[in-house]
């Protein structure tokens, strides 16, 4: 029998309960979800970057509809609970970001992010008022689903010219206060800055893999109190660097030698069984 949802939201809010860490991997597609799945992972989250880039477009280019039907490809793909990157869910007004929620939880996620960057480059980042506010019409919004929807507020202040730890420790705190389920602050320079955040705030703690000289072990995240570790774009990077590596062969040199290293059909096929 098909896993219900409210079944996959509880064994995902066991997976933040449990000890140590545990790493989840972000599929862009129906197939990557499933050979995911079959590695033993145990649970899934979609990735913005890479859903934007199967359409061909860049990150934050996608519409709130695209991006939910992506989610409900990746639900369906297997009985893993699915979190997704909602960016910043989708429009700058709490009752948008609620509505955005709300209609996560109706694809069959079981959790879901909202953000503080605000897409503007002369403003990156809402202020902290305004960030909490969304965070809390999210946090409402996830209450009211019927099942526990695990909602990660996440500060974007690294990625987007806002370096001050103490300040997305605040930012984080105040997420916290709001009612969010998990915290996360992507691009943490170093293991130091990583057990501040994770010392500063109660709630876990979402380490996001993929950033060059920035991405640590399992071993060394779980020691500085990290409880998730997402992958964001990484693998679907490593998939199209494949895909470069052989195209530029064929284009450049008119070898095929990509075949002999790649993954036989047979093989791949036998993970969307």
């Amino acid at each position: 029998m098909p896993m219900s949802q409210s079944d996959k939201a509880a064994r995902f809010r066991a997976l933040h309960e449990a000890p140590g860490a545990f790493v989840i991997p972000n599929p862009w597609d129906g197939g990557s979800a499933r050979i995911f799945a079959a590695l033993g992972f145990p649970a899934l989250a979609t990735s913005s970057g890479a859903q934007a880039g199967t359409l061909g477009r860049k990150d934050g280019k996608v519409t709130r509809e695209e991006a939910l039907a992506h989610c409900r490809v990746i639900v369906s793909a297997s009985d893993l609970p699915v979190s997704a990157d909602l960016e910043k869910c989708f429009g700058d007004e709490p009752k948008v970001v609620a509505e955005t929620i709300r209609l996560a939880a109706g694809v069959g996620l079981v959790g879901g992010s909202v953000e503080d960057a605000t897409g503007d480059k002369q403003k990156p980042l809402f202020d902290h008022g305004q960030a909490t506010e969304r965070v809390a019409a999210a946090v409402e919004a996830a209450r009211a689903a019927g099942f526990p929807f695990t909602l990660t507020a996440r500060t974007e202040s690294f990625l987007r010219g806002n370096p001050n730890l103490d300040d997305v420790i605040k930012r984080l705190q105040a997420f916290e206060k709001a009612g969010a389920d998990v915290l996360m602050a992507p691009g943490l320079p170093d293991l130091a800055a990583v057990r501040a955040v994770c010392g500063a705030v109660s709630k876990p703690v979402n380490f996001m893999v993929g950033i060059k000289g920035k991405s640590f072990t399992v071993a060394e995240l779980t020691a500085a109190g990290v409880k998730r570790i997402s992958l964001a774009t990484s693998l679907y990077r490593a998939a199209m660097s494949g895909l470069l590596d052989a195209a530029r062969e064929v284009k450049e040199k008119g070898t095929f030698g990509y075949v002999d290293r790649g993954v036989p059909s047979a093989d791949l096929a036998a993970f969307m069984e």
